[in-house]
């Protein structure tokens, strides 16, 4: 299985180590709060034209995939 590479990082020398997209200063934090509000994808992409579409929706499946792996079982 290839490593898992993920579309966001953390550096502290880049907005005090806020995590961003890779390649970007776009804060995750911000599509999450996009998403929050209602907006859509689209609004958020439109907003910050260097954040790939890909990487938006990867980001996304990931926080899925832990939510559901933390989610106590039924």
């Amino acid at each position: 299985m290839a490593p898992l590479t993920l579309p966001y990082h953390s550096d502290p020398d880049m907005l005090g180590g806020t995590p961003v997209f890779v390649g970007r200063r776009a804060p995750v934090s911000t599509l999450l709060e996009y998403l929050e509000a209602g907006d859509p994808l689209d609004e958020f992409l439109e907003d910050f034209p260097s954040v790939e579409r890909s990487q938006a929706v990867k980001l996304l499946e990931r926080a899925k995939t832990i939510l559901l792996e933390r989610a106590p079982a039924a």
